[in-house]
């Protein structure tokens, strides 16, 4: 009787350790999609901080419309993450589509409006866009005509592409620090200090500093720079510096609801332009070749196999339903993968499609209580460019890190690489800087929408890179079978098929779960 006793109460106590167990990954996994839905946040303040403004509306049309981007953000990442790729994407706003925006800003209809009906307009009119614009993707993902054009990617010609999705974007990285120096560069040194060094030489042992990097050192900045603020240090300054560095102009808080749901239409019926329509289909189609970077990105982050075409084709097609919601809600912007989060994956080593979607219950919920949400959206901006010095290197790596698989002795290889990164550096350099001149593009006609279908794409390093990187891949040479092993084929045509290799199929039972949450 003792002896059996004793055998249930170490059945017992191993079931209680297993609970508790149980609890840690839930308890991590919360903590984890709070600090994506931090991450997220940098952008979806960023963009409607520049556009509201310009389109007529104040601090509370600024506060709505960042509200329905995190909304429309939490409702895009959970389909893509339970019916898309199946990959921990989050969707959130997307620089590609601010140029278009901005044409239809400028685009002199306008002009004899008052600021709030200026700005329901100009809001409609980007839904009208979106709408239209959705349909691209949406025929191209469901259709399966997307991963026809993917199932030609080789890791030669996916370097070039997944490089610069994250590398492109520097011009958004150490220029938000230097807004404020002394709060953008303590938040740089410890983010390095606290995900390199204290990670492996103070606790190795535990994830802490190794997981929580970013909550920790936003926390610990953001109380110097309230303090800064507080005492005084920036009173006298310009307005300019005012404004990046205290932490109490951001105006959201005062000019957000306490509580409200957005819903479609909510600015009025969506008004349609032929030519803003397919200048969008244009931005559309940007996005799509730079989420598919993202998402080739995202799995290699993750120690995922390659992705499938037929994957890549499906979330694309889900992609394009988060623009047409984007358009339903009114979002202002369109939505593509989050750079910075496929970063994050990176940075904390935890790639679950569990913690991204904890992630999106975040952004609805805070988008839903505003006053809540609008506190954690008012964090200074040069916090934000200092993150993007850490997060975005990790994906520019990531596609960095199939040049293993490339034969680098082989001038094909090296040819394909120098010329698609080097043009995907210099043709968007000169289209930036011909239009920060002369005020427009180097297309210049009297239709707007011509010009932004020419503009917008050359002014994408991403775009530009894997685009020419994918067609000399695939015209220079390939009859010879050295070119097969050259561009790393041998390794990745297993995956182009999803039931091709064991590795890629997916289980669902609960040890699985546990194990890989």
């Amino acid at each position: 009787m003792k002896n059996q006793e004793w055998l249930f109460n170490v059945k017992w106590c191993m079931r209680d350790l297993e609970w508790c167990s149980f609890l840690d990954y839930i308890a991590e996994a919360i903590l984890l999609g709070f600090q994506h839905y931090l991450v997220m946040l940098g952008t979806t303040v960023i963009i409607p901080t520049t556009l509201v403004p310009q389109m007529g509306g104040g601090n509370e049309e600024k506060a709505k419309v960042i509200q329905t981007l995190l909304f429309v953000a939490g409702l895009n990442t959970l389909l893509q993450s339970l019916f898309g790729t199946r990959l921990p994407a989050v969707m959130g706003g997307s620089y590609t589509f601010v140029a278009p925006t901005i044409s239809i800003i400028i685009s002199g209809r306008w002009s004899d409006e008052d600021p709030v009906s200026k700005f329901k307009k100009i809001m409609r009119a980007t839904q009208g866009a979106h709408i239209a614009a959705s349909t691209l993707q949406i025929v191209l993902g469901f259709s399966g005509l997307w991963g026809k054009v993917t199932r030609f990617l080789s890791p030669l010609s996916v370097v070039p592409l997944v490089s610069l999705v994250g590398f492109g974007l520097y011009e958004f990285g150490f220029s938000g620090v230097a807004k404020c120096v002394e709060v953008g560069l303590p938040e740089l040194v410890l983010l390095v200090i606290f995900s390199q060094y204290f990670a492996y030489l103070i606790c190795p042992r535990k994830k802490l500093f190794d997981s929580f990097t970013v909550s920790i050192t936003v926390a610990i900045v953001w109380i110097y720079a309230h303090l800064l603020t507080v005492r005084g240090a920036y009173n006298g300054k310009p307005p300019k510096t005012q404004a990046s560095c205290r932490t109490d102009r951001a105006r959201l808080i005062d000019g957000a609801p306490w509580i409200s749901i957005p819903y479609p239409f909510q600015w009025g019926l969506p008004s349609f332009d032929v030519g803003e329509a397919f200048a969008m289909m244009m931005a559309t189609f940007v996005a799509l070749v730079e989420s598919t970077g993202s998402f080739i990105a995202i799995a290699r982050h993750t120690s995922g196999t390659p992705v499938p075409p037929s994957i890549l084709s499906r979330g694309a097609g889900w992609q394009g339903v988060g623009i047409l919601l984007s358009g339903l809600f009114g979002t202002g912007i369109g939505s593509s993968v989050s750079v910075e989060n496929a970063g994050l994956i990176a940075q904390t080593r935890v790639g679950s499609r569990r913690v991204v979607q904890i992630s999106a219950g975040f952004m609805i919920f805070f988008s839903i209580l505003g006053k809540y949400g609008a506190f954690f959206a008012s964090i200074p901006t040069p916090i934000v460019g200092a993150l993007y010095c850490l997060l975005f290197p990790y994906v520019g790596a990531g596609g960095l890190s199939f040049l293993q698989f490339c034969n680098l002795n082989s001038f094909r290889t090296k040819f394909i690489l120098g010329f698609s990164i080097f043009l995907g550096l210099s043709v968007p350099q000169y289209f930036n800087e011909y239009t920060a001149i002369a005020g427009y593009g180097p297309v210049h006609t009297h239709r707007r929408w011509l010009n932004d279908m020419v503009n917008v794409p050359f002014s994408s390093k991403a775009f530009v890179a894997g685009i020419v990187a994918y067609f000399l891949d695939n015209t220079l040479q390939r009859r010879y079978n050295q070119t097969w092993n050259d561009r790393g084929n041998h390794w990745w045509y297993a995956f182009t098929s999803y039931k091709g290799d064991c590795r890629s199929e997916e289980f669902y039972s609960l040890p699985y779960i546990l194990r890989h949450w």
